[in-house]
């Protein structure tokens, strides 16, 4: 890989330090689970409620040991769940856009840990939100450190979400009314905490500026393509429209209620950080890839030291994945593994300790705020993929549909 010596001795320590982890071993998978088991578990949550349609999948990584679609596209229609159902998938974008940054660290176009701004000056003198005065008005100061490409990737850049953070929500308010102030300061330091926000977005901007493309055609030309996932997209044709799921809401008595598919303009702008379409084939596509150490037999994405890297703890002793809601309608609070460690690495959540009933220490996970989800767990060589598209985000009765999956897949898998 073409890193600069600081990155070398960075990367490679990081990922020295991430195998002295302690982890507890998993079996191997050596054939699939019973998937009329599985069935059984997705087709009961979905009558009881708790999704109106599902699409979930598992690969090994050989083969995909587990397929399955339950359910409806739109509640109240006959349009049924199917494997190639078209899914808003929110921020699991992101890994795409980490892919993608990491693909032109290989090629010597990107550096982890020198400062962004050399590539985008928008980065340069960030200023970071010190807290408010008595009168409310915020409080800036230079940021201590410059933002770098390793920072963005595992959101300690910085940057954080309005909808996780009130101290975003508060400021924006003011800013939008005092256009002297600065639309999007740090919330901390750069390397000194952890808060899930629009680092993404900046690295989305990163991969145009150097690499000469549009986001949409980068993903294209390196990752889509080659690996053949073709309903993945940020604008969805008029046939893949046809097989898009709705979104739904969850009211306060539990029920959900359909919202009308909205045609969308052709996007002039494509973030990092969102807005792709996409299907769970095509998604596990792309995990099956990243389990295999960068590729598919004869489609290779990334070097097998890469993976390793984004697949390890990047940020030591921080903690990571717990967010609190500033808007109970879009999301729920968020901890999604009470009581497990968890960290961060250059493409997604790392939990430190094991899942009981489900996934190895060390597997790599994120989520879309429709309730998407997937996981990669190398210990035991299995990567999943869940979608339904339902709001609030951590929908928890979504996520029980997500949990059970997920120990299905663990529970009827025979050790190799």
């Amino acid at each position: 890989m073409r890193l600069s010596r600081r990155d070398t001795l960075l990367f490679t320590g990081a990922v020295a330090a991430a195998s002295a982890l302690p982890r507890v071993s998993a079996p191997a998978i050596a054939a699939a689970p019973r998937t009329t088991d599985i069935d059984a578990i997705l087709k009961a949550r979905v009558d009881a409620g708790d999704a109106p349609g599902v699409v979930a999948m598992a690969a090994t990584k050989d083969s995909v040991i587990y397929q399955g679609a339950f359910g409806v596209r739109a509640k109240g229609t006959s349009a049924t769940m199917s494997l190639d159902t078209v899914f808003a998938i929110a921020s699991m974008t992101k890994l795409l856009t980490s892919v993608a940054a990491m693909q032109l660290v290989e090629r010597g176009k990107l550096t982890l840990d020198e400062p962004a701004a050399r590539i985008d000056p928008t980065l340069d003198a960030p200023q970071v939100l010190d807290g408010f005065d008595a009168k409310g008005t915020p409080q800036l100061r230079p940021a201590r450190k410059p933002i770098t490409l390793r920072q963005l990737l595992t959101h300690t850049s910085g940057f954080s979400y309005q909808l996780w953070d009130a101290n975003v929500l508060r400021y924006g308010k003011i800013a939008r009314n005092d256009p002297a102030l600065p639309r999007t300061p740090l919330m901390f330091d750069p390397d000194t905490r952890w808060a899930y926000g629009g680092s993404l977005d900046r690295v989305g901007h990163l991969v145009e500026i150097v690499s000469g493309q549009t986001l949409d055609r980068y993903f294209r030309d390196n990752i889509l393509d080659p690996l053949g996932m073709r309903d993945t997209a940020y604008a969805t044709t008029d046939a893949q429209r046809a097989r898009q799921a709705n979104l739904h809401i969850r009211k306060p008595d539990g029920t959900l209620a359909a919202q009308p598919l909205v045609k969308q303009a052709e996007p002039k702008e494509f973030s990092g950080g969102g807005g792709i379409k996409s299907t769970a084939p095509d998604y596990l596509t792309l995990l099956q890839a990243i389990l295999n150490g960068g590729g598919l037999p004869g489609k290779r994405i990334l070097r097998p030291q890469t993976v390793e890297g984004m697949s390890t703890n990047q940020i030591g002793d921080i903690a990571a994945g717990i967010l609190r809601t500033t808007s109970p309608a879009l999301s729920n609070d968020v901890d999604f593994f009470p009581g497990i460690r968890l960290r961060w690495g250059l493409a997604g959540m790392i939990n430190i300790d094991p899942v009981r009933e489900g996934r190895a220490a060390g597997s790599q996970t994120w989520a879309g705020l429709y309730n998407t989800y997937y996981w990669i767990d190398p210990a035991s060589r299995i990567a999943g993929v869940i979608m339904m598209q339902i709001l609030p985000f951590a929908d928890r009765r979504a996520l029980n549909v997500y949990r059970q999956f997920e120990r299905g897949i663990y529970r009827g898998a025979r050790p190799a």
